[in-house]
């Protein structure tokens, strides 16, 4: 999102010397049950107290694909300080960390390995802790706006070292993806998330196929699926709204798609609906994410346009006839709830997915899901040549029911019943 970013203020801080001991990653806290809460009353609290700082610890980059978390603290930042710690990068100097402000109210801190730095995760975070303690406390950026915190996880990778470490009130575990079914996920990420799990006050996921696994695990898990900025996507179906000459100058029928390109596309079905529409265009617009580019087909008529600014999409997807969800059937699809299908919805598309568990249960019939990969072509070709404007109408409306600013006031409810402080009821105190 290029345009958030001009003008923001950034600086870095080094650290010249590398501590000489490493932290204990041995933490303990105690997470309340439902039943010690249903015996307390809530403490009356100010204000101020339902407006603390929120510390995300989060293995996505604020300035890649606008997802999830850049839609939840884009809208928190209202109400809560953010500070949005990514996972180190390599450096070629003293351990640093760039601190920028991307967003009003949300502060970005990418921490610089040094030369030499340990090659596993608990010894980066523990070398790089002292940083990030000395940075809040002194540095212009953070001084005095993040103490008593909330930590709030989307990865369990850097629980063991960071978790209950940097004065915080509380712990957030908000599970977008099972990753420990992705490509190239670290053999330990199950147990991590079983030691985050045991110590976390609230969890959210992205999807019921999450829900019902981590609530197996937890007492106090809620499920928060994709939202939808609908007035942003809802460009699409302006007639000021120009589409891109990428798109505008291709053939049709024009079948698209938005998001990551990475193992949870189904790569044979995306080159067999190229070769069904040999006049057509199947464009496919976002990032490559641990595939490369020589693993992709190669065909005429697929353009793989890279990663695109978010301000950009709705004026793409408006040059689409139909809209993509062409997944693999896999382990790293098993729990996926995709956001892109509201935004789809939103912007009066017709959309054809494969048979993706949340997508099945939540959002068909306005979603058209091939069970196989002929009924998905069969389902392309129905959507390209006959859109049902009933089911168009549908998914509009289904994404005006499901705005980010309805989920945020939800989430925070919930975070605010996990985390603030609460008494022991005069009743139960007279007795």
């Amino acid at each position: 999102m290029a345009s958030e970013f001009d003008g923001s203020r950034s600086s870095a801080i080094d650290m010249q010397e590398e501590p000489n001991t490493l932290l204990s990653h041995a933490h303990t806290s105690s997470r309340r049950t439902h039943a010690q809460c249903a015996s307390r009353d809530r403490q009356m609290t100010t204000s101020d107290d339902r407006r603390f700082p929120l510390i995300v610890h989060c293995h996505l980059r604020w300035d890649f694909v606008w997802q999830r978390p850049q839609q939840l603290f884009t809208r928190l930042a209202a109400q809560h300080p953010v500070l949005f710690i990514e996972d180190p990068l390599s450096g070629d100097g003293p351990a640093s960390l760039d601190l920028s402000e991307p967003f009003a109210n949300v502060v970005r801190l990418v921490p610089r390995l040094p030369q030499g730095a340990p090659a596993d995760v608990d010894g980066q975070w523990a070398l790089l802790l002292p940083l990030i303690e000395q940075a809040l406390r002194s540095h212009p950026l953070l001084a005095g706006r993040f103490n008593d915190a909330v930590q709030w996880f989307y990865s369990p990778m850097s629980a063991p070292v960071l978790l209950g470490q940097l004065g915080t009130r509380g712990t957030v575990y908000d599970c977008m993806d099972e990753l420990a079914n992705f490509r190239f996920a670290p053999s330990d990420i199950a147990e991590r998330e079983r030691f985050l799990l045991s110590r976390a006050d609230v969890v959210f996921t992205g999807g019921y196929q999450l829900y019902e696994a981590k609530a197996r695990l937890h007492s106090t898990v809620h499920f928060h699926g994709c939202g939808v900025d609908v007035g942003h996507y809802g460009r699409a179906r302006l007639a000021s709204t120009e589409v891109p000459e990428a798109v505008a100058c291709l053939p049709g029928p024009v079948f698209g798609y938005i998001g990551v390109i990475d193992e949870r596309l189904d790569y044979g079905l995306i080159e067999a609906l190229a070769l069904q529409f040999p006049e057509g265009s199947v464009v496919m617009a976002g990032p490559l994410a641990k595939v490369e580019r020589s693993e992709l087909p190669d065909l005429a008529n697929i353009h793989w346009l890279g990663q695109q600014d978010y301000m950009a999409l709705p004026a793409l997807v408006k040059g689409f006839d139909v809209c993509l969800m062409p997944f693999a059937l896999n382990d790293a699809t098993r729990f996926i709830n995709p956001t892109k299908t509201l935004e789809y919805m939103a912007a009066g598309k017709p959309v054809v997915s494969t048979a993706i568990a949340d997508v099945v249960r939540n959002f068909t019939p306005v979603v058209a899901v091939g069970h196989t990969a002929a009924d998905f072509l069969d389902a392309a070709a129905q959507a390209a040549h006959a859109p049902d404007p009933l089911l168009l109408r549908q998914g509009i409306a289904r994404a005006m029911d499901a705005s980010w600013d309805a989920t945020v006031a939800s989430m925070r409810g919930e975070l605010l019943d996990a985390v603030l402080p609460v008494r022991v009821s005069a009743s139960a105190g007279a007795a």
